[in-house]
């Protein structure tokens, strides 16, 4: 055989497997659906001369040293700490919720020690149970009925499409709340923006001689079509797609959420004061993205992003409903046996459907490819 390796999908999950195993002395071949590597992280330089994250933003952020060290091997970072404004009352104000938040919405002039007390005070007038049943019971019993109703209620009906009761609690596992004025939406040690792009960073993941990369091919029309190079039976097929697909949606198939992504480029050096600002309750999009706060670089246009959340089309976000999560683990019943061979890795966001975050989808590559060889 040519081959003794296959890895389907070159997104983060899928071309940090293809490394390792390559490092590892095995020959590993890739393929990628799309004519483009580094899956959602995707970016590409504008005719602005701005780097622009085709799906979105995308900020690295980790506490797994043997990560942020991985990563570091491929690019070098721009050492940026993200910062959230969330658009309410007319204002933007800092999100996630801390003391100056606040402060502002409510008028109030209290100290970072009273923040937990005020907080608690506005549980006590809420409606919840506990422990959390849904997305609604888990941030009200964090921050009470008007905080949840002014930054969550909304914004999570346009993000998901559906009642914040009929999601589950996990989805707010993501959601920080601080007593402290530390507006930085993530608090984790290592943060920053590859240089030169996300793009940039997986191709030189992917560039080793014992790695050999197919773009714009289908998996399952190839399939049959690869025996010749790799033999399933004895290889190690490393598989980053949708879960459901690999199964032929035998249990029914999961949910994915869309996102339709507008850009824009304007003819001003600034168009806003921060990275990201979220709309939770005006207008149909979720929130405006300007990459120059993120990459540093410098133009006198720019370029932002708005986010209309929307049903079917390109798979974003798993979403994490009690029948989805249920269908989920019958399949993830089908992953078990089949990695327990020895011969298949399932890794990544579609392929576990989780709601990883990028350091995440890397750690479980990592950690299942060591594992395993």
């Amino acid at each position: 055989m040519k081959f003794n390796c296959l890895v389907i999908g070159a997104g983060l999950s899928g071309s940090t497997a293809a490394r390792l195993l390559a490092e590892a002395g095995k020959k590993v071949l890739v393929i990628e659906q799309n004519r483009y590597i580094a899956g959602n992280c995707h970016d590409y330089l504008s005719e602005a001369g701005i780097t622009v994250h085709t799906h979105g933003p995308h900020i690295f952020h980790t506490n797994f040293r043997d990560v942020w060290d991985f990563v570091s091997r491929f690019s070098q970072f721009r050492l940026f700490q993200h910062k959230v404004l969330s658009y309410v009352h007319g204002m933007t104000v800092p999100f996630p919720i801390n003391r100056d938040t606040i402060n502002q919405v409510f008028g109030e002039n209290i100290n970072t020690e009273d923040v937990p007390a005020f907080l608690e005070r506005e549980k006590a007038k809420a409606s919840f149970a506990t422990p959390a049943e849904n997305f609604q019971d888990a941030v009200i019993g964090q921050v009470g009925q008007r905080l949840y109703e002014l930054f969550f209620k909304n914004y999570t009906i346009k993000q998901w499409g559906r009642d914040p009761k009929e999601l589950s609690a996990a989805v707010a596992a993501r959601i920080p709340v601080r007593s402290s004025r530390d507006s930085r939406y993530f608090a984790d040690k290592y943060q920053g923006i590859p240089i030169g792009g996300y793009t940039k960073m997986t191709e030189k993941m992917l560039d080793h001689p014992n790695i050999t990369l197919m773009t714009g091919c289908d998996y399952f029309q190839l399939k049959k079509n690869l025996s010749s190079m790799f033999d399933p039976k004895k290889g190690i097929t490393v598989y980053t797609g949708a879960l459901d697909k690999f199964f032929d949606c035998k249990y029914g198939p999961l949910e994915y959420r869309s996102v339709d992504i507008q850009f824009r480029t304007i003819d001003r050096e600034f168009y806003q004061d921060a990275a990201v600002v979220n709309y939770p309750n005006d207008y149909d999009f979720t929130r405006i993205t300007e990459f120059k706060h993120m990459t540093g670089e410098t133009s006198d246009k720019t370029v932002i992003c708005m986010e209309y959340p929307k049903q079917t089309g390109h798979p974003y976000y798993v979403v994490m409903t009690k029948e989805n999560m249920a269908k989920r683990e019958q399949y993830m019943e089908e992953v078990r046996k089949l990695e327990e061979t020895g011969h298949f890795i399932f890794t990544g966001r579609l392929a576990e459907y989780k709601y990883y975050n990028m350091d995440q989808a890397i750690k479980s590559a990592m950690d299942k490819v060591r594992g395993l060889i």
